[in-house]
């Protein structure tokens, strides 16, 4: 039993989790057979999930380094997933030794992992509740305690909203999220898209994770730049697929590169 009350052995392992797949596909080790195998299908249906995995984590660290530059000293990361070093308070650190971070996220599997990995000082805190219900992110404890609404804010919502069915009101879930932000305040988002495949191999995909703990919802590019609804993105690059937001060298002119499933963006609250 861990600090946020789940044990490893409450952990389904009968049915693949997209968390576990995620982390398969940057290479990591906390995932189990049921979720290689799933990985695995989606793989051979959209051979460049890998590099598009590795390049969100790559747009995450940058955009989180950009926060810090920023001077914004408190960040608010949603839907944290198995935690994969190096992680958001550590990338942050590395700019600003004094940055809080606040990780949350609705699934035991993560939280089994968050005091290890994730909530080693006081600066850091994990608390569990889930995206769709924003007031309890909100008023999570991690949140409560390290986040001061009345200073900048950067909220964090990678690879996150895609889990969100239509139902449930995604955009309608930002906006009670970033409604208590101060001026100032930055989102990070990154979603994933159809925008780039061919529907029919999307929509096996979908029937993967329909098998999963999760289903998935990819967006055309218009849906996600609705989400910065008063916010004015950053531009350039603006909202752009991972690999094209601020990359630290050149980006290879390389056709896998355009075409991976993902937008990305960091916008400023007005």
């Amino acid at each position: 039993m861990n600090e946020t009350g789940f044990s490893a052995e409450q952990i389904d392992t009968t049915r693949a989790h997209p968390a576990r797949m995620y982390d398969y596909f940057l290479g990591g080790q906390d995932n189990y057979e049921v979720d290689r195998e799933a990985a695995e299908r989606i793989m051979r249906l959209l051979p460049d999930i890998e590099m598009a995995a590795r390049e969100n984590r790559g747009f995450l660290r940058r955009a989180t380094r950009a926060v810090a530059r920023r001077g914004i000293g408190q960040i608010i990361d949603v839907g944290t997933g198995i935690p994969t070093s190096p992680n958001t308070h550590e990338i942050a650190r590395a700019v600003n030794p004094d940055v809080r971070v606040a990780y949350v996220d609705n699934d035991p599997i993560v939280s089994t992992y968050a005091g290890a990995k994730l909530v080693n000082d006081g600066n850091a805190a994990f608390a569990l509740a889930d995206l769709r219900d924003p007031k309890a992110v909100l008023d999570s404890p991690a949140v409560a305690r390290l986040i001061d609404f009345g200073q900048p804010v950067a909220l964090l919502l990678v690879a996150i909203l895609h889990f969100v069915d239509d139902a449930a009101d995604p955009a309608g879930i930002v906006r009670a999220l970033t409604e208590p932000l101060a001026p100032g305040s930055v989102l990070v988002l990154s979603h994933g898209t159809m925008d780039f495949h061919d529907p029919e191999r999307i929509d096996r995909v979908r029937e993967v994770y329909a098998d999963s703990t999760a289903n998935l919802t990819p967006r055309p590019r218009n849906e996600i730049a609705a989400y910065f609804d008063g916010f004015d993105i950053i531009d350039p690059p603006g909202l752009v697929q991972p690999p094209f937001w601020q990359p630290d060298a050149p980006v290879p002119d390389d056709p896998m590169l355009r075409g991976l499933g993902f937008y990305c963006g960091v916008g400023v609250k007005r």
